[in-house]
């Protein structure tokens, strides 16, 4: 079956009414988007990082079968994808933050951090927990750097998940942005803006 987003959509709804056919079609139908997605994750990793690519997106596969989520369409499916990675690392990066504890964890920027792969397991967690506080204060940015740094989405699919305008998008990422460096203790809110 062709990557053609409107099988994705069809899959999907398929899936929802039960159809167990369709959500075994699903899988080689969005596999590509889910290893890209995974990729940007992984894509300036340190060598002998223990996980994998392949394996980031096989375990966000199955905890996505495991869920009891209703897909609206296949951007909504990808944007729950990457709340399912992003939660995998995280959790990879507790675990190898217990390994390795030890105190000395520096700030870094939103932009160091959304190279999320490369990032030692501290660093990974401190953007997680800022990005959680944020959530607190304002959901939908939290959501908006979680789409499109962790997710991949484009603006227009990160606006349409998340049913905004792209120019709302922009402004709700630029506050967003502001807010993390302020938090992350890098740069100034003029450097967010950029």
């Amino acid at each position: 079956m062709p990557t053609d987003p409107r099988n994705v959509t069809q899959l999907l709804q398929q899936s929802r009414g039960g159809d167990k056919v369709a959500f075994d079609q699903l899988m080689p139908v969005v596999y590509d988007q889910l290893h890209k997605l995974a990729a940007r994750c992984f894509r300036s990793e340190r060598p002998g990082h223990t996980l994998r690519t392949t394996a980031l997106v096989h375990e966000a596969y199955l905890r996505l079968l495991d869920s009891n989520v209703a897909y609206n369409d296949r951007v909504h499916f990808y944007a729950v994808a990457a709340r399912v990675m992003r939660r995998i690392l995280v959790d990879h990066a507790k675990a190898q933050h217990r390994e390795k504890r030890g105190g000395g964890a520096e700030k870094i920027s939103l932009e160091q951090s959304a190279d999320v792969g490369a990032q030692p397991p501290a660093q990974i967690l401190e953007l997680d927990e800022a990005l959680e506080r944020l959530a607190v204060r304002d959901r939908r940015k939290s959501e908006v750097i979680e789409l499109l740094f962790f997710g991949g989405l484009t603006y227009d699919e990160a606006a349409a998940a998340l049913e905004i305008s792209p120019a709302t998008l922009h402004r709700e990422l630029k506050m967003a942005k502001a807010w993390l460096y302020n938090e992350l203790g890098r740069g100034s809110p003029a450097e967010a803006r950029s």
